[in-house]
């Protein structure tokens, strides 16, 4: 699906401070409904926070974030959980349900949708995520990386319902992470082909670089809470920009970068 330009993300000349510190600083970006969008950066470099103030979670001290031209900020939690879905980096669960329940959490957002409705979509999600082998199983009793594929299937039934109403977002904090690499490229080749076809944006916070460069349309590199650089991720991620950004040497094997010291060299 070609990408529509009224039909975005738009963080404009964004800062945000957060106890007398200042996290965000001038982040100017965009990402588009059918685009997959990679966000970049080293620990500590204002990802989370990012990914929270796109979601309305966090207000920005000054500037703007709009989705499909409605201010996150103004929303209320009840009208956004109907247009944009958050997978944060850890998320809470004790309760003893089945992994269908936790699924079928994901449509809490959408009463209006039929039984029937709500079961053809989470089978769906449940492919995609290939959690469906997971079915009846209790949440409490799964590994960390089968809990964050269910995790991933419920806020996924919660964007596709939304973008049966129109253009939604999704974003994911470290969707990868817990996962083994076969499910790592599952799930972003599962994502990849989910904002072809639905209208999505999708903004994902990952450590892996070469799963940007391998599935994310754009990319936002930061660092200290400002931009270092955005755009594809074949045109924006050189050699230079990333060994500054990690503070190591990035060396290219083919399309693949290689972030690694010189042998017998310490980290700073």
């Amino acid at each position: 699906m070609p990408a529509r330009l009224d039909h975005m993300l738009e963080l404009t000349q964004l800062r945000l401070d957060r106890d007398g510190r200042t996290v965000l600083n001038g982040i100017t970006v965009q990402a588009q409904v059918g685009q997959i969008t990679a966000l970049l950066g080293p620990n500590g470099a204002g990802k989370s926070s990012l990914l929270s103030v796109a979601a309305g979670e966090l207000v920005a001290t000054s500037g703007q974030c709009t989705f499909d031209g409605l201010n996150m900020a103004g929303q209320h939690p009840r009208h956004a959980a109907r247009r944009r879905a958050m997978l944060p980096q850890q998320s809470a669960l004790d309760f003893d349900f089945t992994v269908d329940d936790v699924v079928a959490l994901g449509a809490s957002p959408f009463p209006e949708i039929p039984t029937e409705g709500l079961d053809g979509l989470c089978k769906s999600v449940m492919r995609l995520t290939d959690t469906d082998a997971l079915i009846g199983r209790r949440y409490p009793a799964l590994s960390g990386g089968e809990r964050q594929r269910v995790q991933i299937a419920r806020v996924l039934v919660q964007a596709c319902a939304a973008a049966a109403l129109g253009p939604a977002l999704l974003l994911l904090d470290e969707p990868t992470a817990s996962l083994d690499p076969r499910h790592q490229h599952v799930l972003l080749a599962g994502l990849r082909e989910l904002c072809r076809n639905v209208p999505l944006a999708i903004v994902a916070s990952l450590h892996e670089v070469n799963h940007a460069v391998a599935y994310a349309d754009h990319c936002w590199l930061i660092k200290s809470g400002e931009l270092v650089a955005t755009g594809a991720p074949e045109m924006a991620l050189g050699l230079d920009v990333l060994s500054a950004a990690f503070e190591i040497p990035v060396h290219r094997a083919g399309q693949y970068f290689i972030f690694a010291l010189p042998a017998g060299e310490s980290p700073r």
